[in-house]
């Protein structure tokens, strides 16, 4: 049985066809996976069904909870198709883009997305293919641009379109998305991914859709959802620093800057943070990762992130095994360190003026002034717990819940691990219950103390109020 988990920070994997296969998964469970990722850009709703039962096999196999991420496309902009597949775009030259279906050339291609020519202006930067090509536009109308080159290249059929410090009048929801919504939903997965949120209202849309059947993560990869970051994060129950397409749009230079900003704002509001894109890249076709890369992950998670995503490593790459497991040596070597746990390096956090902030915030202190060997949370709806972990223990966090949902959820949150146990009767029974499922999981040895919170009246969400030590028994 798996249930411990030597590290803090958790490790989410994308499936794709090269691990989809049930005891593929599970070797990527094993290995460290604590969240699957479902990138509803690709693939059909079949292929995700069977990785979703395998999932859920595993998750009873092992009696560990498992979170699902359902990654919605979200309005992805992309140009039409060439008469020849391709063409080749030289600088200086002009090229036009209209909504004309006709196969398109060195001179223009359709770019099927009307709202796009809407948001143009005289100056305005258009980027092709992941920002390798760039077009300035010198006149733009109604269904037209036109535009100078200033950085060529070849193109071809179907390449991305952003259109950087521009807010688009686009829903951040398609009716693809609708329709994958509805299936996820109905599949029972935690946490949908939003792609390209661009203002708060992205956020509200979503969450009328959605409901409390899940979890929504809101992707931040547009220059103008950093400017309303307060709010966007406020509102979601948990955020992806995007890197891709964020790198794509901003420049390169300020994505660290802003990857850290963010981090700290989830950190601010309590919001799980994930820090995706091409963090072992190079493993996709190499059993080994560059040294940059490593620095890269180390990076997240000292900067405190909650998680650290694989995509295409683990979905399409030759060494899906291998980059998981080098992952979770990188997270459990920066763990190790000292500089780690400096609480002068770690982003502090003021808690509300609440009791449940209050009691959560002196656990913390309590457990590292005791020397505790883990602090058990009781809750209900997750809160306890996430309010534990943004207070970054020195300590893991053991979550006791009898909602799976609940366990489920916080799969992607750092430092918690769960188990499902029913709701204590009483406080006498509570405190046998931690010390037993200490004991039993290994998160504590015979004389050593436990950290444990709850609240009273039991099973009440957010009533986080009793604080008590304890000390294990032989």
């Amino acid at each position: 049985m798996i249930m411990r988990r030597y590290r803090q920070a958790k490790i989410i994997c994308t499936l794709g066809p090269k691990t989809e296969r049930p005891e593929v998964i599970q070797e990527l469970f094993e290995s460290g996976a604590d969240v699957f990722r479902l990138n509803f850009s690709h693939g059909n709703r079949e292929d995700q069904a069977k990785r979703i039962s395998a999932i859920r096999a595993l998750e009873k196999k092992f009696s560990r909870p498992i979170a699902i991420l359902t990654d919605l496309q979200g309005p992805k902009l992309r140009v039409g198709e060439f008469k020849n597949g391709s063409a080749k775009l030289k600088k200086g030259e002009s090229f036009r883009l209209d909504l004309n279906l006709e196969p398109g050339n060195h001179t223009r291609i359709c770019l099927p997305h009307p709202e796009i020519f809407a948001a143009l202006d005289e100056g305005t930067t258009i980027l092709l293919d992941d920002g390798k090509l760039s077009l300035t536009v010198e006149e733009a109308g109604k269904d037209y641009a036109l535009t100078k080159i200033a950085v060529g290249g070849t193109i071809s059929d179907r390449k991305g379109v952003n259109i950087p410090n521009a807010v688009l009048p686009i829903t951040a929801i398609t009716d693809k998305d609708r329709s994958d919504l509805e299936f996820a939903l109905d599949q029972e997965v935690d946490y949908i991914g939003l792609s390209f949120i661009q203002r708060p209202e992205d956020v509200r849309e979503a969450r009328k859709l959605i409901g409390d059947r899940a979890l929504i993560m809101s992707k931040l990869e547009k220059p103008s959802s950093i400017d309303h970051l307060d709010d966007i994060v406020a509102m979601s129950d948990a955020i992806m620093v995007a890197r891709g397409d964020l790198g794509v749009e901003m420049p390169t230079e300020d994505v660290p800057i802003l990857q850290r900003r963010i981090i700290r704002a989830c950190r601010k509001h309590g919001k799980p943070v994930v820090v995706a894109t091409q963090m072992l890249e190079s493993m996709i076709s190499s059993p080994r990762p560059t040294r940059a890369e490593a620095s890269d992950v180390a990076t997240a998670i000292y900067d405190q992130a909650d998680a650290v995503m694989l995509s295409a490593e683990t979905a399409v790459g030759s060494y899906p095994i291998e980059a998981v497991k080098i992952m979770e040596r990188i997270i459990g070597r920066v763990e190790r360190d000292p500089i780690f746990w400096d609480r002068g390096g770690i982003s502090n956090t003021t808690p509300e003026a609440t009791t449940a902030d209050a009691i959560t915030a002196a656990a913390r202190q309590v457990a590292q002034t005791v020397s505790a060997a883990v602090i058990v949370t009781y809750t209900t709806s997750g809160s306890t717990s996430i309010r534990a972990a943004r207070e970054r223990p020195t300590v893991p966090i053991l979550c006791v819940t009898e909602h799976v949902r609940t366990a489920r959820r916080l799969a992607v949150v750092w430092g918690v691990q769960c188990v499902i146990a029913e709701d204590a009767t009483d406080f006498a029974a509570m405190i046998d219950e931690a010390r037993a499922l200490a004991k039993k999981f290994e998160f504590a040895s015979p004389g050593q103390p436990l950290v444990v919170t709850a609240g009273v009246p039991f099973g009440t969400p957010g009533a986080t109020n009793v604080l008590r030590v304890e000390l294990l028994d032989d």
